[in-house]
Protein backbone atom coordinates (compact mmCIF):
# COMPACT_ATOMS: atom_id res chain seq x y z
CA UNK A 1 0.00 0.00 0.00
CA UNK A 2 2.79 2.39 0.93
CA UNK A 3 4.48 1.81 -2.41
CA UNK A 4 1.24 2.49 -4.28
CA UNK A 5 0.62 5.61 -2.17
CA UNK A 6 4.06 7.08 -2.84
CA UNK A 7 3.83 6.17 -6.52
CA UNK A 8 0.50 8.00 -6.78
CA UNK A 9 1.93 10.99 -4.91
CA UNK A 10 4.92 11.12 -7.24
CA UNK A 11 2.67 11.05 -10.30
CA UNK A 12 0.57 13.90 -8.89
CA UNK A 13 3.66 15.98 -8.21
CA UNK A 14 4.89 15.40 -11.75
CA UNK A 15 1.51 16.42 -13.18
CA UNK A 16 1.39 19.59 -11.08
CA UNK A 17 4.97 20.45 -12.01
CA UNK A 18 4.31 19.98 -15.71
CA UNK A 19 1.28 22.27 -15.51
CA UNK A 20 3.22 25.14 -13.99
CA UNK A 21 4.07 27.78 -16.57
CA UNK A 22 7.67 28.79 -17.03
CA UNK A 23 8.39 32.35 -16.02
CA UNK A 24 8.29 34.68 -19.01
CA UNK A 25 11.44 36.80 -19.01
CA UNK A 26 11.06 38.60 -22.31
CA UNK A 27 8.60 39.28 -25.10
CA UNK A 28 9.62 39.75 -28.74
CA UNK A 29 9.68 43.36 -29.89
CA UNK A 30 7.33 43.89 -32.85
CA UNK A 31 8.83 46.21 -35.46
CA UNK A 32 6.33 45.20 -38.14
CA UNK A 33 5.10 48.80 -38.45
CA UNK A 34 8.53 50.00 -39.55
CA UNK A 35 9.72 50.48 -43.10
CA UNK A 36 13.42 50.05 -43.83
CA UNK A 37 15.68 52.18 -45.97
CA UNK A 38 19.35 52.74 -46.71
CA UNK A 39 21.53 55.84 -46.80
CA UNK A 40 22.95 54.72 -50.14
CA UNK A 41 24.45 51.76 -51.93
CA UNK A 42 26.98 49.32 -50.53
CA UNK A 43 29.24 46.65 -51.97
CA UNK A 44 29.06 42.86 -51.65
CA UNK A 45 30.87 42.93 -48.30
CA UNK A 46 28.39 45.39 -46.81
CA UNK A 47 30.81 48.31 -47.03
CA UNK A 48 28.93 51.55 -47.68
CA UNK A 49 29.68 53.47 -50.86
CA UNK A 50 28.76 56.64 -48.95
CA UNK A 51 31.72 56.69 -46.55
CA UNK A 52 33.24 60.10 -45.83
CA UNK A 53 36.95 60.76 -45.26
CA UNK A 54 38.02 58.74 -42.22
CA UNK A 55 38.40 60.04 -38.69
CA UNK A 56 41.67 59.35 -36.94
CA UNK A 57 40.83 56.83 -34.22
CA UNK A 58 43.82 56.63 -31.91
CA UNK A 59 45.30 53.49 -30.43
CA UNK A 60 44.59 55.07 -27.06
CA UNK A 61 40.87 55.15 -27.79
CA UNK A 62 40.87 51.51 -28.89
CA UNK A 63 42.77 50.51 -25.74
CA UNK A 64 40.27 52.44 -23.63
CA UNK A 65 37.35 50.64 -25.27
CA UNK A 66 38.94 47.24 -24.71
CA UNK A 67 39.73 47.97 -21.06
CA UNK A 68 36.29 49.42 -20.32
CA UNK A 69 34.09 47.03 -22.31
CA UNK A 70 36.09 43.91 -21.56
CA UNK A 71 35.49 40.96 -23.86
CA UNK A 72 33.34 38.24 -22.24
CA UNK A 73 33.16 40.20 -18.96
CA UNK A 74 29.79 41.15 -17.50
CA UNK A 75 29.58 44.95 -17.44
CA UNK A 76 27.29 44.83 -14.40
CA UNK A 77 30.29 43.50 -12.48
CA UNK A 78 33.18 45.34 -14.14
CA UNK A 79 31.63 48.81 -14.60
CA UNK A 80 28.10 48.73 -13.17
CA UNK A 81 27.79 52.52 -13.16
CA UNK A 82 27.57 52.43 -16.97
CA UNK A 83 24.26 50.58 -16.73
CA UNK A 84 22.48 53.33 -14.83
CA UNK A 85 18.95 53.38 -16.19
CA UNK A 86 18.71 57.18 -16.11
CA UNK A 87 21.50 57.62 -18.67
CA UNK A 88 19.98 58.27 -22.10
CA UNK A 89 22.00 56.84 -24.99
CA UNK A 90 19.78 58.36 -27.68
CA UNK A 91 21.03 61.57 -29.30
CA UNK A 92 18.96 64.62 -28.36
CA UNK A 93 19.29 67.60 -30.71
CA UNK A 94 18.75 71.07 -29.30
CA UNK A 95 19.89 72.87 -32.48
CA UNK A 96 19.64 71.95 -36.18
CA UNK A 97 22.56 69.62 -36.80
CA UNK A 98 24.32 67.38 -39.27
CA UNK A 99 24.86 64.01 -37.60
CA UNK A 100 27.84 61.80 -38.41
CA UNK A 101 28.56 58.29 -37.15
CA UNK A 102 32.10 56.94 -36.81
CA UNK A 103 32.79 53.22 -36.47
CA UNK A 104 35.36 52.41 -33.78
CA UNK A 105 35.34 48.72 -32.85
CA UNK A 106 33.42 45.44 -32.86
CA UNK A 107 33.82 42.10 -31.14
CA UNK A 108 30.97 39.74 -31.91
CA UNK A 109 30.25 36.40 -33.54
CA UNK A 110 27.30 37.82 -35.52
CA UNK A 111 27.18 39.77 -38.82
CA UNK A 112 25.11 42.58 -37.36
CA UNK A 113 23.55 45.60 -39.02
CA UNK A 114 23.62 48.99 -37.28
CA UNK A 115 20.71 51.30 -38.03
CA UNK A 116 18.87 54.31 -36.62
CA UNK A 117 15.39 55.77 -36.15
CA UNK A 118 14.19 59.22 -35.13
CA UNK A 119 11.37 60.59 -33.01
CA UNK A 120 10.24 63.93 -31.57
CA UNK A 121 12.12 64.45 -28.31
CA UNK A 122 8.90 65.43 -26.54
CA UNK A 123 7.09 62.32 -27.83
CA UNK A 124 9.34 59.27 -27.43
CA UNK A 125 8.20 55.82 -28.57
CA UNK A 126 6.55 53.63 -25.96
CA UNK A 127 6.65 50.42 -28.00
CA UNK A 128 8.39 49.04 -31.07
CA UNK A 129 5.26 49.69 -33.12
CA UNK A 130 5.84 53.43 -32.67
CA UNK A 131 9.00 53.21 -34.78
CA UNK A 132 7.95 53.91 -38.36
CA UNK A 133 11.25 54.15 -40.24
CA UNK A 134 14.56 52.36 -39.68
CA UNK A 135 17.57 53.43 -41.74
CA UNK A 136 20.67 51.27 -42.14
CA UNK A 137 23.94 52.97 -41.17
CA UNK A 138 26.43 50.13 -41.53
CA UNK A 139 24.91 47.08 -43.28
CA UNK A 140 27.67 44.82 -41.94
CA UNK A 141 29.13 46.05 -38.66
CA UNK A 142 29.83 42.68 -37.01
CA UNK A 143 31.98 39.65 -37.68
CA UNK A 144 33.55 39.82 -41.13
CA UNK A 145 32.89 43.55 -41.38
CA UNK A 146 34.85 45.46 -44.00
CA UNK A 147 34.78 48.52 -41.75
CA UNK A 148 37.90 49.88 -40.13
CA UNK A 149 38.22 52.17 -37.15
CA UNK A 150 37.49 55.71 -38.28
CA UNK A 151 35.11 54.84 -41.12
CA UNK A 152 32.44 57.52 -41.03
CA UNK A 153 29.07 58.36 -42.60
CA UNK A 154 26.63 61.23 -42.43
CA UNK A 155 23.16 60.02 -41.52
CA UNK A 156 21.45 63.34 -42.24
CA UNK A 157 20.58 66.80 -41.05
CA UNK A 158 17.91 67.02 -38.38
CA UNK A 159 15.94 69.79 -36.74
CA UNK A 160 16.08 70.83 -33.11
CA UNK A 161 13.69 68.77 -31.00
CA UNK A 162 14.62 65.56 -32.80
CA UNK A 163 16.02 62.54 -30.99
CA UNK A 164 17.94 59.75 -32.71
CA UNK A 165 17.89 56.17 -31.48
CA UNK A 166 20.10 53.34 -32.64
CA UNK A 167 19.20 49.74 -33.33
CA UNK A 168 21.41 46.69 -33.54
CA UNK A 169 19.90 44.12 -35.90
CA UNK A 170 21.44 40.87 -34.73
CA UNK A 171 22.92 38.74 -37.51
CA UNK A 172 20.88 40.65 -40.09
CA UNK A 173 23.61 40.79 -42.75
CA UNK A 174 23.69 37.64 -44.87
CA UNK A 175 27.22 37.27 -46.30
CA UNK A 176 25.94 34.80 -48.91
CA UNK A 177 22.93 36.62 -50.32
CA UNK A 178 24.27 40.11 -49.42
CA UNK A 179 20.79 40.94 -48.12
CA UNK A 180 19.76 42.46 -44.79
CA UNK A 181 17.12 40.47 -42.90
CA UNK A 182 14.63 42.93 -41.44
CA UNK A 183 13.13 40.17 -39.31
CA UNK A 184 16.33 39.77 -37.31
CA UNK A 185 16.24 40.46 -33.58
CA UNK A 186 16.32 44.20 -32.88
CA UNK A 187 18.04 45.73 -29.83
CA UNK A 188 17.69 49.46 -29.33
CA UNK A 189 19.31 52.35 -27.52
CA UNK A 190 15.81 53.34 -26.35
CA UNK A 191 15.44 50.93 -23.44
CA UNK A 192 11.67 50.58 -23.52
CA UNK A 193 11.79 49.09 -27.03
CA UNK A 194 13.82 46.07 -25.94
CA UNK A 195 12.24 42.65 -25.22
CA UNK A 196 13.38 42.00 -21.64
CA UNK A 197 10.65 42.46 -19.03
CA UNK A 198 13.00 43.18 -16.13
CA UNK A 199 13.78 46.94 -16.27
CA UNK A 200 17.29 46.21 -15.02
CA UNK A 201 17.96 44.12 -18.14
CA UNK A 202 16.38 46.32 -20.81
CA UNK A 203 19.48 48.42 -21.51
CA UNK A 204 21.40 47.37 -24.64
CA UNK A 205 23.48 50.49 -25.25
CA UNK A 206 25.85 52.30 -22.89
CA UNK A 207 27.89 55.48 -23.10
CA UNK A 208 31.58 55.49 -22.22
CA UNK A 209 33.39 58.82 -22.03
CA UNK A 210 36.92 58.99 -23.39
CA UNK A 211 37.95 62.26 -21.79
CA UNK A 212 41.43 62.29 -23.37
CA UNK A 213 39.82 63.14 -26.71
CA UNK A 214 36.51 64.51 -25.44
CA UNK A 215 34.56 61.70 -27.08
CA UNK A 216 31.45 59.90 -25.87
CA UNK A 217 31.28 56.41 -27.36
CA UNK A 218 28.28 54.11 -27.55
CA UNK A 219 28.69 50.38 -26.99
CA UNK A 220 26.03 47.78 -27.82
CA UNK A 221 25.08 44.35 -26.50
CA UNK A 222 23.52 42.20 -29.25
CA UNK A 223 22.01 39.32 -27.26
CA UNK A 224 18.84 39.07 -25.17
CA UNK A 225 20.06 39.79 -21.66
CA UNK A 226 17.84 37.12 -20.09
CA UNK A 227 19.71 34.47 -22.07
CA UNK A 228 22.51 32.40 -20.60
CA UNK A 229 24.34 33.02 -23.87
CA UNK A 230 24.54 36.75 -23.21
CA UNK A 231 27.98 37.86 -22.00
CA UNK A 232 26.83 41.43 -21.21
CA UNK A 233 30.10 42.92 -22.41
CA UNK A 234 28.49 45.65 -24.57
CA UNK A 235 31.32 45.65 -27.12
CA UNK A 236 29.47 44.06 -30.04
CA UNK A 237 29.79 47.37 -31.84
CA UNK A 238 31.26 50.64 -30.59
CA UNK A 239 30.89 53.98 -32.36
CA UNK A 240 30.61 57.69 -31.68
CA UNK A 241 28.56 60.56 -33.05
CA UNK A 242 29.64 63.98 -34.22
CA UNK A 243 27.22 66.90 -34.44
CA UNK A 244 27.94 69.92 -36.62
CA UNK A 245 25.83 73.00 -37.14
Amino acid sequence: MKIAYFATLLILLLIVGSCQKEEVLSEPSDFSSASYQTLGTYDTTGKPNYLLPKDNVSSGMISYVKSTLIEKSDLSKTNPELLTASVNTDIVLTTPSDVLITFVYQNTAYPNTLAFYTYPTNSPPTSAKDVKTITYIFPNSGIGTPLRAGDKVKIGRFEAGTSIGFVMMKGAWDPTTKIIDNKAEHYCSTDILNPELDPKLKKHAVIINYSSENKSLIGFENTNRTSEKCDNDFNDVVFYTTLTN
